[in-house]
């Protein structure tokens, strides 16, 4: 079972304007970035994504019922920023791991026995951007 959404509401508030600071640089995590389905607005989303065989693997910590998952899922892909680096990516795919197989040891533990989140977004790297000034 996913993280609550009330936990989700206070990251958004707390949590997430900390960590959208070091999100695109430090190591297990990223910013999403995604448009909305409805207002069209641009939205940045720090969160743990992992690089794994030409593409990104994503954490999904309070399930796939998240409006950014929704709005990835709807446009067919978003940006992302990690390790200092944007790219491209596209072809979004859920999937359930119970067992987190793509997640580093901590992580694989956090998500199996503290969070239990087993649902994943899988997305393919199209291209790598330049950097933004």
């Amino acid at each position: 079972m996913p993280a609550p959404r009330w936990v989700a509401r206070a990251n958004k508030k707390v949590l997430n304007r900390i960590t959208r600071f070091i999100a695109p640089w430090a190591p297990g995590w990223a910013v999403v970035i995604h448009r909305g389905r409805k207002s069209q607005r641009m939205y940045r989303t720090p969160l743990w994504a992992f690089r794994r065989q030409g593409g990104f693997v994503i954490a999904l910590t309070y399930g796939s019922e998240a409006d950014w998952v929704r709005n990835v899922l709807a446009a067919d892909g978003c940006e992302i920023e990690s390790r200092g680096r944007r790219y491209q990516v596209g072809a979004p795919r859920l999937y359930h791991d119970e067992n987190a197989t793509d997640m580093p040891a901590f992580i694989r533990f956090m998500l199996r026995n503290v969070i239990k989140a087993p649902e994943f977004l899988r997305l393919d790297v199209v291209r790598e951007l330049p950097p933004t000034n």
